[in-house]
């Protein structure tokens, strides 16, 4: 049997594994067969972040995460075991996963729904009282060995913070072995300072490590004579590559380090000159129209144009292909697809092959090759528990670069993922903040 490229697209929310909820058929259009990629240039699957939770609690013995690798542009599944999520998830109660690394580790967070409790905090420099009703648990999975690790909170009644700041790394000269660190960034507010908060699992604790931060306050909003000032940027994600944590603010730039480091020095690589932001500008909306990620081993930055970061010490953007969708609509490839000449959402970067960009456009993903201007690539999406009243974003995918372990294996690819199968709908009409980064009740500032 024949596999696909080491990579997988999968979606970012997730559902209990139930009955989907009926939807309205949508229109069909004639449709004409598109060209394929070549082989050499077949991406990763996609990969939906919430993923399905198994419905038998997970037996002993059972795997805490299994995967259901499907060939792009289809959205693979990942199944996380009643152990790693002991409920039914909700929209305010479910699995996320966070960030993903190529050598098959995935960080994931689960909010699991509690009795309303009384909570105590008593510590230096930190004393409150407050009421919860959710428990955050947050694991580290291994997709090669169907492994996942609890995390401890860094302190007593203190878990992660932010969850767009933090995020995963396989020990270095690991050899497979499964070590990890998990690193979550914490700008200090009114300091020149941040702490890195460190997990590793060869110590087995959490370190402080304190860090000098390298971005000025700016302006964030302006009332009369009064002017408030941001000490971060509004982060929508943490990227690991190339043994480092990057940290990701569609408007402004991204903020690096090397958290295995004794004493780590954070680095500000700011977007290109014209991509820059102001603060709040396109506030909440970014991550429809801006993306960066990883592709043929550098970092990407895109929004239709694609900019490349020649190496992980350089400070100045490459442009790298550029193009506007006037040109790919009068394209025949693109009324192929039958889709409407509307503006599309950006998701993601093919891992392998930066010239071509994926979209996201009523219920459809489908691949651009931005300097020949064509599609290459259309199909039906299926993600486990889509956003209704939220528009589509790249937040609900990950393209994920799979190790040589989960790859080769042939229980790990699915044939019945079918493209035209209904999506599991949210139970309930969503509000802000139900889903992870989704309104401004999610959005975190870095710098």
């Amino acid at each position: 049997m024949r596999f696909p490229a080491r990579c997988a697209w999968f979606a970012a929310a997730a559902a209990a594994g139930g009955t989907a909820a009926r939807r309205s058929t949508p229109r069909r259009r004639r449709r004409t067969p598109l060209p394929r990629p070549k082989p050499s240039s077949a991406p990763p699957p996609p990969t939906a972040p919430i993923p399905r939770v198994a419905q038998d609690g997970g037996g002993a013995g059972e795997a805490d995460v299994s995967l259901a690798l499907a060939a792009p542009p289809r959205v693979s599944r990942l199944t996380v075991s009643g152990r790693v999520f002991p409920g039914r998830p909700t929209l305010q109660s479910f699995p996320f996963v966070l960030a993903a690394d190529r050598s098959g580790l995935l960080l994931l967070s689960a909010i699991l729904t509690t009795p309303l409790r009384r909570v105590v905090v008593d510590r230096p420099g930190m004393h409150s009282v407050h009421w919860e009703d959710t428990d955050l648990r947050y694991y580290v999975l291994d997709a090669a060995t169907g492994a996942a690790s609890l995390l401890p909170n860094p302190a007593p009644q203190e878990p992660i913070e932010q969850q767009a700041l933090v995020g995963v790394l396989p020990s270095p000269g690991g050899g497979g072995g499964g070590g990890f660190m998990v690193a979550e960034l914490l700008p200090l507010i009114g300091s020149d300072t941040a702490n890195l908060r460190c997990y590793s699992s060869d110590v087995g604790e959490w370190v402080d490590k304190c860090v000098r931060y390298p971005l000025p306050p700016r302006p964030l909003e302006h009332f009369g004579s009064a002017a408030f000032f941001a000490i971060a940027i509004p982060t929508i994600c943490t990227v690991s590559h190339q043994g480092r944590l990057w940290w990701v603010d569609y408007p402004w730039g991204i903020i690096t380090a090397d958290p295995f480091a004794d004493h780590p020095v954070l680095r500000f690589v700011p977007l290109p000159r014209a991509c820059v932001l102001k603060s709040r500008e396109a506030w909440g909306l970014l991550d429809q129209f801006r993306y960066v990620g990883v592709s043929a081993g550098k970092l990407r930055f895109a929004k239709v144009t694609v900019w490349t970061l020649p190496d992980r010490d350089a400070t100045e953007w490459k442009l790298e292909h550029e193009a506007n969708f006037a040109d790919i609509w009068a394209d025949d490839s693109y009324e192929a697809t039958g889709l409407p000449k509307k503006p599309p959402v950006l998701a993601l970067i093919h891992p392998h092959n930066p010239a071509v960009v994926y979209f996201f456009l009523e219920g459809h993903l489908f691949a651009v090759d931005v300097p020949a201007r064509k599609v290459v690539e259309c199909d039906r999406y299926h993600l486990v528990a889509p956003p209704s009243s939220y528009p589509i974003a790249n937040r609900f995918i990950r393209a994920w670069e799979l190790p040589p372990s989960v790859s080769s294996d042939p229980g790990n690819w699915s044939a019945d993922i079918s493209s035209s199968e209904p999506s599991q709908a949210p139970p309930s009409r969503p509000r802000p903040g139900d889903y992870h980064l989704v309104g401004n009740t999610r959005q975190t500032f870095i710098g």
